[in-house]
């Protein structure tokens, strides 16, 4: 990679910020913030959704002006950043929502406004080198030459990293990075940063996964209600003292007891492929009154299974039971009507219309009822009422149900889209990496909601790429490993161990 860092000054931080103030309409996103980074260190940024981590890597990359404070960096105070600038200097950004062009090649986004060129002319053959070389070094297994949008969200994530790392970096920020990454991946991410400590590149580091933060940060700085509660020492915080910073307020059981009760089969999968081959030749059922959990790596076709349960990827052969009788291969709507939900993982691009109101995201999947629409005329005053009522019990923070969902954190966007549980009769819910990009209080919330269905004898799905999370809160837990059940576990013989082994078995058989 070109000169991926440099040694900064040891005497300074690489980048120091004091009392920065950042206000939206009506929010204060940031008030008084102080940060500073050395080069050579992983500072993690740890907090609640809401709590200012996203404005504040905003502000550091440019893209938002701070109202008030100081910002250096390399010893120089900075006025009137921009993206652009901010690049030039040697501060990355790799943000939790990708900036690609979906319609552009891997290769054509890496160069997009950073183009080799001569004479006017693009030097397309060097780029394509240069491209390769760098993807090589990354260790990622990706195809300069692919159009973004027909990339898998890992392959997505590996190209925005790459696109990161192409210039000079002296500060890298990682929003999420490992969210769609595979265990190799992540690995090999995790080796990449101890390469690009010892070459004195400055990171900031946002995650909500403790194992993480563990292996990788120095220091962490806690923020809180746009405010920095205090910094650390990793080694000396324990997962406590950084959940009770965060939350302020002590959080002793992260997954609750879930009383498992397991009734008759709700859904029943029988010898299922999808057109696409993701999902090959599948056998599973779910129970009403317990939790039945999907685990494996990602592109095993775990999400791919229930997506085609709920009728979003074609079925080319197989069988989908509700209730003991055969359903025909259908769209979402008719899932929604026979009693199925389906909770997306990417709450950006399928789960939400963010330029619309919450009420109107949580209402969607319920306008063919007569409580909220009559004669095909929308009933406005009982939409309100009814999504306000739905929005209080999952303790939507602020209760404004006519803010706009993009205004949203991750865990408000979620308690939105869980919203939409509370407005129909359902009695199948298919969750998609639940909790994925929402912080430790809201992952409790979730955990909580997910016992309500059970307690209420719904048949609960949850697809998960966190080991921890799919084996304690499921009471069966399947394994997929190439679009293949590789294993189905419960009781003493649902472990860690054996989770594992099954991510990396041949395939000859399908468990019973």
């Amino acid at each position: 990679m070109n000169s991926l860092g440099t040694a900064g000054r040891q005497d300074a931080p690489l980048l120091e910020l004091k009392g920065i103030s950042k206000r939206f309409t009506g929010v204060r996103a940031l008030d008084g913030v102080d940060l500073d980074v050395r080069a050579g260190e992983l500072h993690v940024l740890f907090g609640e959704n809401g709590a200012g981590k996203s404005t504040l890597i905003n502000v550091i990359s440019g893209s938002f002006p701070p109202d008030e404070g100081t910002f250096r960096f390399g010893g120089e105070e900075i006025h009137d950043l921009t993206p652009h600038r901010a690049r030039a200097i040697g501060i990355s950004p790799v943000f939790q929502e990708f900036s690609l062009v979906p319609s552009l090649s891997v290769e054509d986004n890496l160069f997009l406004g950073r183009e080799i060129a001569a004479g006017g002319v693009l030097n397309a053959r060097r780029m394509r080198k240069r491209a390769r070389t760098l993807i090589d070094e990354l260790g990622f297994d990706l195809d300069p030459s692919r159009r973004v949008d027909d990339l898998s969200r890992a392959h997505q994530q590996m190209t925005e990293i790459a696109k990161a790392l192409l210039g000079r970096v002296r500060l890298l920020i990682l929003d999420e990075p490992t969210a769609s990454l595979t265990e190799r991946e992540t690995g090999r991410l995790f080796e990449l940063i101890v390469k690009l400590k010892t070459e004195g590149v400055g990171l900031i580091y946002v995650s909500h996964r403790m194992r993480e933060i563990r292996a990788l940060a120095d220091r962490v700085t806690v923020l809180r209600d746009g405010r920095h509660i205090r910094t650390l020492d990793a080694a000396s915080a324990s997962d406590g003292d950084l959940v009770e910073l965060m939350t302020g307020r002590k959080i002793d059981v992260l997954f609750p007891a879930i009383p498992h009760a397991p009734g008759a089969v709700t859904l029943d999968v029988e010898n299922l492929t999808t057109a696409d081959g993701a999902v090959q030749g599948v056998n599973f059922h779910a129970r009403a009154g317990e939790i039945t959990g999907i685990a494996g790596l990602v592109g095993c076709g775990k999400s791919e299974l229930v997506r085609a349960i709920y009728g979003i990827d074609a079925i080319v052969d197989g069988m989908v039971r509700l209730h003991g009788h055969s359903v025909e291969q259908s769209g979402p709507r008719e899932s929604l009507r026979r009693g199925v939900a389906y909770f997306p993982a990417n709450r950006v691009a399928e789960g939400l219309a963010l330029s619309r109101p919450i009420r109107e995201n949580s209402s969607m999947t319920a306008l063919d009822l007569d409580r909220f629409a009559r004669l095909g005329f929308l009933r406005p005053r009982a939409e309100r009422r009814a999504i306000s009522v739905v929005m209080e019990r999952l303790k939507l923070r602020p209760p404004d149900i006519e803010r706009n969902a993009g205004a949203l954190s991750g865990g408000n966007r979620q308690k939105v889209m869980l919203g939409r549980a509370l407005t129909r009769d359902l009695q199948v819910f298919l969750f998609d990496e639940p909790s994925v990009g929402i912080d430790v209080g809201a992952k409790v919330e979730v955990y909580e909601f997910m016992k309500h269905l059970v307690e209420t004898g719904a048949a609960v799905v949850v697809v998960s790429s966190e080991l921890p999370e799919v084996l304690a809160l499921s009471n069966r837990l399947y394994v997929m490993h190439q679009g293949r059940i590789a294993a189905e576990l419960s009781g003493d013989d649902k472990t860690e161990q054996n989770v594992l082994a099954s991510f990396f078995q041949d395939h000859g058989r399908e468990a019973a």
